[in-house]
């Protein structure tokens, strides 16, 4: 296998300022690119910008192109992260998914943006138990993380859409959080502004569509991985004094009594903290009316009550947690698993009581904590 890390300019620094580049619309590894910056995300300039661009590089988000596939280079800790054929990475597509995904004007009253209830300061959650929509109409679930989204392997808690393109359509229609009526309609609006005209056609190559709009937000999303951690870097980079002593005890624990490791996983060479699958843990299932989760994707009686591992990365930047933020803290999330969850008949068959010590507990949190990823802020 040979990985090339190619001359091209990324994308870091550009993206996460409140700016936008354009390159053309070849793929990134295809050539060196000399990226404009500017708020207009459809312009290109010349040479004198190319300084610029190389800063962005020294941010450490690049495209590599890793046996004939592009990829994105990941921060340690995490697997480089594989771009899917049809929807090949470009500086002007990302830039373009960024104005989207910040844009309040892709709600039907210009009051709720993607970022309202995906905040990158909070790992890409909105601190909420339900997210707020448009007329302050409350949802029925959190809002999961957005940073480390493209690692999933389907979206949203109950996994109704199988990739970031198909999540991307959800939000601007669902009249609870974005309102926008129909397709044409949030279309013709977005075709009102000239910028949004010029940007579709230069990165795409025509007219404003539905499916380009979210082409180009996940590919936005695809720039947003997060680790390199103080787990991280005592796991994988060997640096002993990385995680105290505490979090060691606690690591000890989440692969061993504690059992966590079962479902949110790690291995030798990079870690998810989630095994993407769909588990009953009895959260919400003592309620007169629960939410049943990947049932009502699937209709299969075993997802009764189930709803997808998220990831522990930045957990302790994500509160409250569950789909119905029922725990607020972690100290909590860790004596739920501890008394074995909330029983019912599709209670998942690893739930079971922990009999946990305050001290295991306590270590449990602080190696918890040891997940946040020290790059939160350039976000």
């Amino acid at each position: 296998m040979q990985t090339y890390i190619l001359p091209l300019y990324s994308i870091l620094a550009l993206l996460f300022s409140m700016e936008c580049c354009f390159a053309d619309t070849v793929a990134l590894y295809d050539k060196p690119m000399v990226l404009s910056v500017g708020m207009d995300c459809c312009s290109s300039q010349g040479d004198k910008k190319a300084t610029a661009c190389e800063k962005c590089a020294k941010k450490g988000c690049m495209i590599i192109k890793e046996d004939g596939r592009q990829k994105v280079k990941a921060p340690l800790g995490l697997p480089n992260l594989e771009v899917p054929a049809d929807n090949p990475m470009t500086c002007g597509k990302i830039a373009l998914g960024k104005k989207l995904y910040f844009d309040k004007r892709l709600s039907f009253d210009d009051t709720v943006s993607c970022a309202t209830c995906h905040d990158l300061r909070l790992s890409g959650t909105d601190a909420g138990a339900v997210s707020t929509g448009i007329n302050g109409q409350k949802g029925g679930r959190s809002a999961p993380p957005s940073i480390n989204a493209a690692y999933m392997d389907t979206q949203f808690w109950d996994g109704r859409a199988p990739t970031l393109e198909e999540q991307a359509k959800g939000p601007p229609f669902n009249p609870i959080e974005m309102g926008m009526p129909s397709h044409d309609f949030l279309v013709e609006k977005l075709k009102g502004i000239e910028e949004y005209r010029k940007c579709f056609q230069k990165v795409f190559g025509g007219e404003i569509t539905i499916d380009n709009m979210a082409k180009a937000i996940a590919a936005y999303e695809r720039t947003l991985l997060s680790a390199n951690s103080p787990f991280d870097r005592f796991r994988y980079a060997g640096e002993e004094d990385a995680i105290s002593e505490l979090a060691k005890v606690g690591m000890g624990i989440f692969v061993g009594k504690g059992r966590c490791i079962t479902c949110h996983q790690f291995t030798a060479s990079h870690a998810l903290f989630t095994d993407n699958n769909f588990h009953n843990l009895g959260v919400g299932m003592n309620e007169e009316d629960p939410d049943l989760g990947r049932y009502l994707v699937t209709g299969k009686e075993k997802d009764k009550g189930a709803f997808k591992t998220p990831s522990l990365r930045n957990i302790a930047l994500t509160a409250p947690y569950m789909h119905d933020g029922s725990e607020h803290t972690l100290e909590q999330v860790v004596e739920f698993y501890d008394r074995g969850g909330n029983p019912n008949p599709n209670l998942d068959g690893a739930m079971m009581p922990l009999n946990l010590t305050p001290i295991e507990e306590a270590a449990l949190v602080e190696f918890m904590k040891s997940l946040t990823s020290s790059d939160i802020p350039q976000f």
